[in-house]
């Protein structure tokens, strides 16, 4: 039977992605293993390959489509010993719900259709790089891949249990849709988006509404596009369609700033010593060969040196260092801390892993490498999801203070604000000093304001005395 390749879900929150290139064309043979298609997230580009064998009999979304949706059929191979043209006519055949596929060369936003997966006959999976043994562990009967299965939360269908992905599973909770009551259109039965959908539609599959329980409050809705255009003078503007990424940006920071109850405590640092231990250990640097001739092998920036001390002040105020969940408080035994890095239509936050534990210049060395990665779109997700705090530093910018959203899973932020000189007062005399002003946005469900205040203080120590971050 022809296998079916679908589109991937390449990060726990991936809805659809772009089609970028595909290395192979009809007629190729190919392995597992081999890597055969570019596919862009909302973050990334990654390639990807297959785990299945064959010959490619149908490439049903073409390189440069856009708003390719997870799980939606992009490609069939023929298998041994099957013709390529049955194999490339039970793709033309293949019927479900259809995933909008928008080529970038399309003018004016016309749209290709590309059929999803059907929910019969043996499913091919792309693969991202680095996945291969986790996903060939997979038993032959396990929800494929694609917008990611999961099985039923405990309760859920006792006698059966109710496959669905975690997009379907989320949509269903927020309409109140008891997802055991949706059928799946899925492989093996698995209830996806477009299942939900069609419950919600009908009006049908309400979960039961507990005893006495209060009516929700009703959502506040945006304004819509052409109540919005209707203000401002026809030809007086252009309008930039939103890419995955803003539109992920979008979304994650709504849910950050209305499901997490945010504080803000600020405070001053003096850097002047910092500073001058920045400028000792840069002037120490060994020197290297390049193609453009000799180069430090290291040059510490400030920012730097505020990842390595928010890194040991978790470290040092350990119940800070902390994740928020609905039934635990997660303890990290790292100090992972993420640097929001500006890229060309957003921006994205790298993880430095177990920062405590690395030199200044360790660390000064990988965020220049995660950062020219980001700006190219290749990082990969495991260099950007979790971690247990952040920093966003807009100083280079001569902002003086700001505050910054949180960025789940995290509970606290660190926004940095510039050096600059400025009087401050000793036993009773106005002196100079290089002042630093940081804010430190805090989850109040994970962090309190005390331990919050203690945080930051220790933070303080560090910066106020470089030194310590050297032994």
């Amino acid at each position: 039977m022809p296998i079916n390749i679908t589109m991937p879900a390449l990060s726990p929150t991936m809805e659809e992605g772009n089609l970028a290139k595909w290395l192979v064309k009809e007629g190729d043979h190919v392995a597992p293993g081999d890597v055969i298609a570019e596919i862009e997230t909302d973050k990334a580009t990654m390639e990807v390959e297959a785990i299945d064998e064959g010959t490619v009999a149908k490439i049903v979304v073409p390189a440069g489509a856009e708003g390719v949706k997870v799980n939606a059929l992009i490609a069939v191979l023929a298998g041994e010993g099957e013709d390529v043209k049955d194999a490339a006519k039970a793709a033309a055949d293949a019927g479900g719900a259809k995933a909008e596929a928008k080529p970038t060369t399309a003018a004016k936003g016309t749209k290709a259709d590309a059929a999803a997966a059907p929910s019969s006959g043996p499913s091919g999976h792309l693969l991202p790089i680095g996945e291969k043994n986790e996903a060939a562990a997979q038993a032959p009967s396990s929800p494929q891949r694609g917008e990611g299965g999961s099985r039923s939360e405990p309760g859920e269908g006792t006698a059966s249990r109710t496959f669905a992905s975690p997009l379907a599973r989320r949509i269903a909770k927020d309409a109140g849709v008891a997802i055991t009551a949706v059928n799946g259109s899925g492989p093996h039965g698995r209830v996806v988006k477009a299942d939900v959908e069609a419950a919600i539609a009908s009006g049908g599959a309400k979960a039961p509404a507990a005893a006495g329980a209060p009516a929700p409050a009703p959502a506040v809705k945006p304004m819509a596009d052409d109540a919005v255009l209707k203000l401002f003078e026809e030809g007086s503007y252009d309008l930039v369609p939103h890419d995955n990424m803003r539109k992920t940006i979008a979304r994650r920071l709504v849910e950050a700033k209305t499901t997490i109850p945010h504080f803000y405590l600020t405070l001053d640092c003096e850097i002047d010593a910092l500073l001058a231990l920045r400028t000792e250990i840069n002037a120490a640097a060994p020197m290297k060969k390049t193609e453009k001739g000799e180069s430090p092998v290291y040059k510490l920036s400030v920012n730097d040196m505020v990842i390595k001390a928010l890194a040991m002040a978790l470290m040092a105020v350990p119940d800070a260092n902390v994740s928020w969940t609905e039934a635990n408080m997660v303890k990290h035994h790292n100090a992972d801390v993420g640097v929001a890095v500006s890229i060309p239509g957003g921006l994205i936050t790298p993880v430095i892993r177990k920062a405590e534990q690395k030199t200044l210049s360790a660390i000064s060395n990988e965020m220049k490498d995660l950062a020219a990665r980001a700006r190219n779109r290749k990082l990969k997700p495991e260099e950007y999801q979790g971690g247990s705090s952040a920093v966003s530093n807009l100083g280079m910018f001569g902002v003086k203070d700001f505050a910054a959203v949180i960025n789940p899973p995290h509970a606290t932020i660190l926004a940095v604000g510039a050096g600059e000189e400025r009087p401050v007062v000793r036993k009773g005399e106005i002196k100079v000093a290089t002042i630093m002003s940081v804010t430190l946005s805090t989850d109040h469900r994970a962090v309190d304001g005390a331990l919050g205040a203690e945080l930051l203080a220790a933070f303080r120590k560090y910066i106020e005395n470089p030194m310590s971050m050297l032994v």
